[in-house]
């Protein structure tokens, strides 16, 4: 461990190396949530053309409305958390939080933006 850390904590916070960040940065990854955020553009998508186009048809609307709100939910919890323990970066998690609710379109489009550059980044080593 490095000088005045002890136990995972660095300055009063949590780092990666606490038994929640380690856990944490295992099962969320920068691959997992951008396929979630991209599931959750299409389920969004698909509250669109089912309120709009189709006029609304129950129970489809109400499905997928309450899942577009449920996973905007915890995307956003998780984007804040993912943030502190270094999978994504502060800009993605905004794209995710505050215009995830208007459209999950932008947190996708962002996840693609930065997964294309680093592949580059990848490439160029």
């Amino acid at each position: 461990m490095e000088p005045g850390t002890e136990q995972g904590v660095r300055g009063g916070r949590r780092t990666a190396e606490s038994p929640f960040g380690h856990l944490f940065t295992r099962v969320v990854t920068f691959r997992r949530m951008e396929a979630v955020s991209l599931a959750h553009s299409v389920i969004y998508l698909g509250l669109l053309i089912s309120a709009f186009a189709l006029g609304g048809p129950q129970p489809w609307t109400f499905i997928f409305g309450l899942s577009h709100g449920i996973i905007w939910i915890v995307m956003s919890l998780t984007a804040v958390v993912a943030v502190h323990f270094g999978v994504i970066n502060l800009r993605l998690a905004v794209a995710i939080a505050l215009l995830g609710c208007i459209a999950p379109f932008f947190g996708s489009a962002e996840f693609l933006r930065q997964s294309h550059q680093r592949k580059r980044a990848e490439a160029a080593r």
